[in-house]
């Protein structure tokens, strides 16, 4: 007769990764049920709004999170993003080129500014956060280099200075819409989908348990035959192509393409990973985890949005959320 475990415990289970993350999610409910803005947050837009606000930080979770397994980080992805909103800008409405080629075309301008970062990483030795700093500061220059250090809008300027102002492009208007009746925002989709297809490289593909194996002892993966600068350059690849896509729903929602977008993003990024339960020392977390950080930090800063709570509060509240997650990891290892 087979005996049951006896281990067991729901204090135990809560005091996994992804029992705290559940914790921390939870308690963010019940302030915003505590905290309801005369009851703003129980009407269906607001948790539609605040997944679509959520969403394009999420993006950049998605690729933050394949970059922290591996005991890495990317400081660069707000920049990146800026840089792909404004490629993404000058294709679609200066230059009028077809959808698809300009998703691949930012995509790929994302992806090139990751495989950069990660060569400069991986190959040269240099620190993630020195590498994807100076990447940080290089993409920004070159997105006001190549915006002129304007936004890039329908205002298009001709040879003889005029200005001539032109249709929004098809893409931006088929991202910046909602569909299922008007309550999902197809931003929010494009972030399930990015969540997806994390997932399933994290959780099913070879490259993915190398990203853990790297994480988890770089030498030792070394000396078991994982390609470890390969593997590593393309966790910063990918971070790329999810900011180039991040991007192009940037600048879809602003309609337009603005050098000065995604400042600070990057924390925002971080916070929601590491409030999942990524472990920054790298080898531990997962996509799940990180939709939960997406969730816990998409609901907290509409509830503090709701109720008019200054934008200093919340980033000094988000600084604060970020040490306790850190700590919260350290209890959960000893």
């Amino acid at each position: 007769m087979k005996q049951p475990n006896s281990t067991y415990s729901p204090l135990a289970a809560l005091n996994t990764p992804a029992g705290r993350a559940l914790i921390a999610l939870a308690i963010v409910i019940v302030f915003g049920v505590l905290f309801n803005a005369e009851g703003a947050f129980f009407k269906p837009g607001t948790h539609r709004d605040a997944f679509r606000q959520a969403s394009v930080y999420g993006i950049l979770a998605c690729g933050m999170t394949l970059v922290i397994i591996t005991a890495g980080i990317d400081l660069a992805v707000g920049s990146v993003l800026a840089l792909s909103a404004v490629c993404c800008a000058k294709m679609a409405i200066h230059w009028q080129w077809s959808p698809w080629l300009v998703i691949c075309a930012t995509v790929l301008v994302g992806a090139g500014s990751g495989w950069v970062s990660g060569g400069v990483t991986a190959r040269l030795g240099v620190q993630p956060f020195i590498a994807t700093l100076a990447m940080m500061v290089f993409a920004r220059g070159l997105a006001k280099y190549f915006s002129g250090g304007m936004k890039v809008s329908t205002a298009v300027q001709q040879p003889d200075g005029t200005y001539e102002y032109v249709d929004v492009p098809d893409l931006f208007r088929m991202i910046d819409t909602r569909v299922f009746g008007g309550n999902v925002s197809v931003v929010t989709l494009i972030f399930l989908g990015c969540v997806a297809v994390a997932y399933v490289m994290l959780a099913y593909h070879r490259w993915g348990r190398e990203l853990y194996a790297i994480g988890g002892n770089e030498e030792a993966a070394r000396l078991s035959g994982v390609p470890v600068a390969l593997s590593k350059t393309l966790a910063y690849v990918a971070s790329g192509a999810f900011a180039g896509i991040a991007g192009i729903c940037q600048a879809a929602q602003e309609q337009q393409g603005d050098p000065e977008a995604g400042t600070g993003y990057e924390l925002i990024a971080i916070a929601m990973v590491v409030i999942g339960g990524t472990n920054l020392m790298g080898g531990r977390g997962g996509m799940g985890l990180t939709l939960l950080g997406v969730m816990t930090i998409g609901y907290l800063e509409k509830i503090l949005s709701i109720n008019a709570v200054p934008e200093a509060a919340r980033l000094m509240l988000t600084g604060v959320i970020i040490i306790a997650a850190v700590l919260t990891q350290r209890r959960g290892r000893t």
